[in-house]
């Protein structure tokens, strides 16, 4: 399994890349929320959850099964690292 920090990193360049963001991925915060009107956040739509699962799915190998899952797995970095490492580990 992979350090945290790598994780995390792979998982910000794979948002930045699958949805062609123009935004340095460490500058991404790992806690602020992907979705929403947050300020620190990315802001992110339904359109770009759509697209995020497809690239989760196919980077990692994992299956994002049910949509209430999606959401707090997909709530910022952090939630989507852990959810990552869990599907892996089982």
């Amino acid at each position: 399994m992979e350090q945290t920090s790598e994780l995390k990193m792979r998982v910000k360049e794979l948002i930045v890349r699958q949805l062609k963001l123009e935004v340095d991925p460490a500058a991404i915060n790992d806690a602020a929320p992907l979705f929403g009107e947050s300020k620190e956040g990315l802001g992110l739509d339904s359109i770009d959850a759509l697209e995020l699962v497809l690239g989760v799915e196919k980077e990692f190998g994992i299956k994002v099964q049910d949509e209430e899952v999606g959401v707090k797995a997909f709530a910022s970095v952090d939630a989507l690292c852990d959810f990552i490492q869990a599907k892996k580990a089982a």
